[in-house]
């Protein structure tokens, strides 16, 4: 099978020796199962070594150069496939020009199936399912060690996380689609047999049932080894608040309202992260682990490969006030229709430059930065530069992957959906947080999805909110140009991705039959200035 033969090229590629120690002693001697569970425990750094493996993988300098024998500058791990999905939007701006690396996610040139970013995605998310697969494997599951079952509830966590993700990306939202292909389920059960006979498309509600056990696991896991004084060394890793935020993202997307909105309680009462203030919002912050809204993260450090190329990252592409591609390619603006629904009294709305230029939230000396450097209206001032150091050359910034804001956000949704008071979590939350003078007037669901398409601009996760909740991407009135003004209507076959064109070929239990539609790109439509935004 294809996967299996990737993520050999791949482990060799990025030298992460210290899974494969897992499976072989110094001799060169294959381990069984339960020599290996042995290991984890009489060893436990070769366990840790496992598990930093996984996360290492969410900050890679070109993971894929071997692969597509191409050196790619939007190829540094998963804030490559951030990047992508909000490329996918009506929400966020940017120009197809020859600076612009999200160019093809802007025009939907992403989902042929043969296009670099279509085998990034794919090979990104089934690498980190792989080593998660190997410490998995490794590991005793009965185990009532505090440090077995911490690292084996990180593999299992990272795994569900991969999955929930690739069950939004290739395929609708879960409701009326549980009997539809979905992706390959491969674990560490099946992955020997996996790699002879191949694996087909498992249905949504079987990669489903996998995130539920995956994210449940680790969440009894970790309850067990927090309770014996088990503790993550930092943000990269996963701890029970984190688990339970992405069991709350998982039962949001099925419609477990309930579910969701216990558990999205469970992880703001778990963790010791809370909501930013007014007054740290109000000038580009979202550049450190260390800030206290966040969660989770993909830790930079300047020693990076990512960081000393100075601008094969994130940032580079994505920020406005560092040096990189953002300089060159115009940057990344707000959609004009959601910009002009942000209240003048939410302080998100200096998130962005004015309609003159301008944003409330920087000083004159930053202002005067984006007129000199050419930067349209409505442009990119939420993320700050390294340090915060003006036009700084080292993009070291670290990366949110879940802030404790949007577990608030789930929860007022979750409690509305679910005949409970969503509202007045909303309101308490906005008002306290972000605009002291905020009422919700309409429907909860879709005033949360408003608010998160503010309050997590440009941090990847919208696109999610997108698919699960059935929207199209009307681009009219937002700013784009001409050729990527897209009308595209909720449940059109170009917003799902295709599996890669390597994959289908690899894999000997699918043929081009069992990927998703091979549609047309979408055609560009009139613009309309006068266009409202749409919930």
């Amino acid at each position: 099978m294809k996967l299996k033969y990737f993520f050999i090229a791949a482990l060799a590629m990025t030298a992460f020796t210290a899974c494969e120690d897992l499976d072989t002693v110094p001799e060169g001697a294959t381990l069984t199962d339960e020599q290996k569970a042995d290991i984890g425990e009489a060893m436990p750094q070769r366990a840790e070594a496992g598990v930093r493996g996984i996360f290492s993988q969410f900050n890679v300098y070109m993971p894929n150069e071997v692969v597509l024998n191409a050196s790619r500058h939007n190829d540094f791990g998963y804030s490559s496939i951030m990047m992508f999905t909000d490329g996918n939007t009506e929400d966020q701006v940017s120009s197809d020009n020859g600076y612009n690396w999200v160019g093809n996610s802007l025009t939907y040139d992403d989902r042929v199936y043969t296009s670099y970013e279509s085998r990034i995605v794919w090979n990104d998310y089934y690498k980190i399912v792989y080593s998660a697969n190997t410490v998995i494997g490794a590991m005793d599951a009965e185990s009532d060690d505090p440090v077995t079952q911490y690292y084996l509830a990180q593999a299992l966590g990272a795994r569900g996380f991969c999955y929930l993700e690739l069950a939004q990306l290739y395929q609708f939202n879960y409701k009326g689609n549980e009997t539809k292909p979905c992706v390959p389920l491969i674990t560490n059960e099946n992955s020997d047999v996996a790699a002879i006979e191949g694996a087909p498309r498992a249905t949504v509600q079987e990669v489903y049932d996998q995130v539920n056990s995956d994210l449940s696991s680790a969440i009894e896991l970790l309850t067990a080894a927090q309770d014996a004084g088990q503790k993550r060394p930092d943000r990269r890793y996963i701890d029970l608040a984190v688990a339970y935020g992405l069991r709350a993202r998982m039962n949001l997307a099925m419609q477990n309202w309930a579910e969701a909105a216990e558990d999205a309680a469970a992880a703001i009462k778990n963790t010791d992260a809370k909501p930013a203030t007014i007054a740290e919002v109000s000038k580009p912050t979202f550049c450190s682990a260390d800030e206290p809204d966040w969660m989770w993260a993909i830790y930079i450090a300047e020693t990076d490969d990512v960081v000393s190329s100075g601008i094969v990252n994130w940032i580079s592409h994505c920020g406005t006030f560092n040096y990189g591609y953002g300089q060159y390619s115009g940057g990344h603006q707000i959609s004009k229709k959601l910009y002009n629904a942000i209240p003048d009294t939410d302080v998100r709305k200096g998130w962005w430059s004015n309609a003159d230029g301008e944003s409330a939230n920087l000083t004159a000396e930053w202002n005067e930065y984006l007129a000199s450097e050419g930067f349209a209206p409505y442009t990119n001032c939420k993320f700050a530069p390294y340090q915060n150091k003006l036009n700084n050359d080292v993009n070291a910034n670290d990366i949110p992957l879940m802030r404790v804001e949007e577990m608030y956000l789930i929860l007022a949704e979750a409690q509305a959906k679910a005949g409970q008071d969503g509202k007045s979590t909303l309101e308490q939350f906005v008002r306290t947080y972000r605009n002291p003078q905020y009422t919700c007037k309409g429907d909860v669901q879709s005033e949360v999805y408003f608010q998160k398409r503010i309050e997590l601009w440009g941090e990847g996760r919208i696109w999610f909110d997108v698919m699960r909740l059935n929207k199209g991407v009307d681009r009219r009135g937002a700013g784009f140009e001409p050729n990527c003004v897209f009308n595209i209507p909720a449940g059109d076959p170009i917003l799902l991705w295709r599996l890669p064109q390597t994959e289908i070929n690899g894999n000997a239990a699918l043929s081009d039959a069992d990927n998703n539609e091979d549609t047309s790109l979408p055609s560009a439509v009139a613009d309309d200035d006068k266009a409202v935004l749409q919930n």
